[in-house]
C-alpha cells in the first residue's frame, strides 16, 4: 500500500479560487441530476412483459412461485446474486457480495409498497449458508429451478437487477440492468466518488500519481485494514475481512 506521506496532493489555493471551481463543477452536477431524473422518468413509460407468476424458486420452506417473492407488494426488485458452486465462503461472487452488503434497511422500500429480495443462482442451501456467514437478513431464494426462464435472453452466472410489477396474480418485468447498473445497490462507491482520490482503481481518469491500486471488489488491499489477518491476503471479497478479524480475536480471548 501506499504510503500516505507519499501520495499526490491536489493544487492548493484560496477560498475564493476553490469556491469558483466547485461553482463551475456544481452547474455540471446539477446538469447530471436532472439528466437521471429524465432518464428515471422515462424508465417509468417503459412497456412491461409478462413472466409466468407460476415460476418457482426455492426458499426456506422449500419451493414457491416467483409471486410469493412479493409477499403481497405491488412491486418487487431481485438482485440474481451470482453463485460459484463448490467453492469456499472466500471464492464466491466478489461484485456481488460488495453490492449485497450495501443493503440492510428495507423498510424504506416497504412504504413503498416494494419487495427487495435475493434471488441467488446456485442451490439454496449452499447459498443461504453464504448469506449467515455475511451476516445478511435480506430475504434470500435460491433462484433454481426457474433460473433459465426468469433470466431469459440474459447471460447466466452474472449478476443482475431486475424489476417487477404485481397486477393480482399476474406479473411483469419492468426492468433489469446491465453491467455497472448494479451499483443502484451501493453507496459505498457514490460516496468513494465525492472524494479526492475516487475509487482507486485502474480504470478511472485520475491525475497522473493517484493511487490506482484497488481490486473494484476483491482485495488483498482491504486486508492491510484488519492488521489480524495481515497474513491472510488470499483476496477474499472486501466485506468479509472484518469478519475473519473479528473470529481471529474471539480466538484469541481467555
Amino acid at each position: 500500500m501506499t504510503a500516505m506521506q507519499d501520495l499526490p496532493l491536489p493544487a492548493i489555493t484560496d477560498r475564493a479560487t476553490f469556491t469558483a471551481g466547485l461553482d463551475a463543477l456544481r452547474v455540471r452536477e446539477k446538469a447530471h441530476t436532472r439528466e437521471g431524473d429524465a432518464i428515471a422518468a422515462a424508465r417509468r413509460r417503459l412497456p412491461v412483459t409478462e413472466v409466468d407468476a407460476g415460476l418457482q424458486v426455492t426458499g426456506p420452506a422449500g419451493p414457491v412461485r416467483l409471486l410469493d417473492v412479493f409477499e403481497g407488494r405491488r412491486q418487487l426488485i431481485v438482485h440474481y446474486f451470482m453463485w460459484h458452486d463448490g467453492h469456499s465462503e472466500a471464492q464466491q461472487c466478489e461484485g456481488c457480495t460488495w453490492m449485497a452488503s450495501q443493503v440492510a434497511e428495507l423498510s424504506y422500500l416497504h412504504s413503498r409498497d416494494i419487495t427487495y429480495a435475493v434471488l441467488c443462482q446456485g442451490p439454496y442451501d449452499d447459498s443461504v449458508r453464504y448469506r449467515d456467514f455475511m451476516g445478511w437478513t435480506m430475504p434470500w431464494y435460491s433462484s433454481f429451478p426457474g433460473r433459465d426462464e426468469l433470466l431469459t435472453g440474459r447471460q447466466l452466472g452474472l449478476f443482475h437487477l431486475v424489476c417487477y410489477l404485481r397486477d393480482g396474480d399476474r406479473v411483469f418485468e419492468t426492468y433489469w440492468t446491465t453491467g455497472r447498473g448494479v451499483e443502484a445497490l451501493d453507496s459505498s462507491y457514490g460516496l468513494m466518488d465525492l472524494t479526492v482520490y475516487g475509487r482507486q482503481e485502474a480504470w478511472e481518469d485520475s491525475p497522473g500519481g493517484w493511487p490506482r491500486h484497488r481490486s473494484n471488489t476483491r482485495s488483498a488491499a482491504g486486508a492491510p485494514d484488519w492488521p489480524p489477518v495481515k497474513e491472510h491476503m488470499d483476496g477474499r471479497p472486501i466485506p468479509q475481512w472484518p469478519l475473519v478479524a473479528a473470529a481471529e480475536e474471539h480466538r484469541e480471548l481467555p
